[in-house]
C-alpha cells in the first residue's frame, strides 16, 4: 500500500489517507481480504499521529471499505459492484451540481454547458 500525504493540502491528513486507500480499493489495487497495515504501523510509516490513522480507518470502516477484527487487524471488505457504481454516481452528481452552480454564477446557459460537457466527454475517446 502506497500513501502520500501533503502537509500543504487543505484536506485534513485523515481524509487524504481515507481517499487514497478508498481509491486503491475501488481500483482493485487492494483486494478483498487483504490486510492493511496496523494503525500504529501506518502512523509510524507516515510520521503522523495514531489518532489520524485511527480516524481514517474508522471512516473507511463506516463506509464499508474495510472491516476490523479485534486482535487481528483491518482488512479490505468484499465490494459490492452495484454499491460501488451507486457511490460513483453520487460523486458525479455532486461534481455536476458544483459545475451547474458555477455556471449559473457566471451566466453560462444550459446549452453552452451541455456543449462543453459533450465536447469534454468525447475528448477522451
Amino acid at each position: 500500500m502506497h500513501i502520500i500525504i501533503s502537509n500543504t493540502s487543505k484536506e485534513p491528513l485523515y481524509e487524504q489517507i481515507y481517499m487514497q486507500i478508498k481509491k486503491q480499493i475501488l481500483t482493485n489495487e487492494l483486494k478483498a481480504g487483504e490486510a492493511l497495515p496496523s494503525m500504529r504501523q501506518l502512523a509510524k510509516d507516515l510520521d503522523i499521529s495514531v489518532i489520524t490513522t485511527k480516524r481514517a480507518y474508522e471512516e473507511l470502516e463506516k463506509n464499508g471499505f474495510i472491516f476490523s477484527i479485534v486482535g487481528k487487524g483491518s482488512f479490505v471488505s468484499e465490494q459490492n459492484n452495484e454499491m460501488i457504481l451507486e457511490r460513483k454516481m453520487k460523486v458525479i452528481e455532486e461534481q455536476l451540481m458544483a459545475a451547474i452552480q458555477n455556471s449559473k454564477e457566471i451566466g453560462v446557459e444550459l446549452t453552452e454547458l451541455q456543449e462543453l460537457l459533450t465536447m469534454l466527454y468525447k475528448e477522451d475517446q
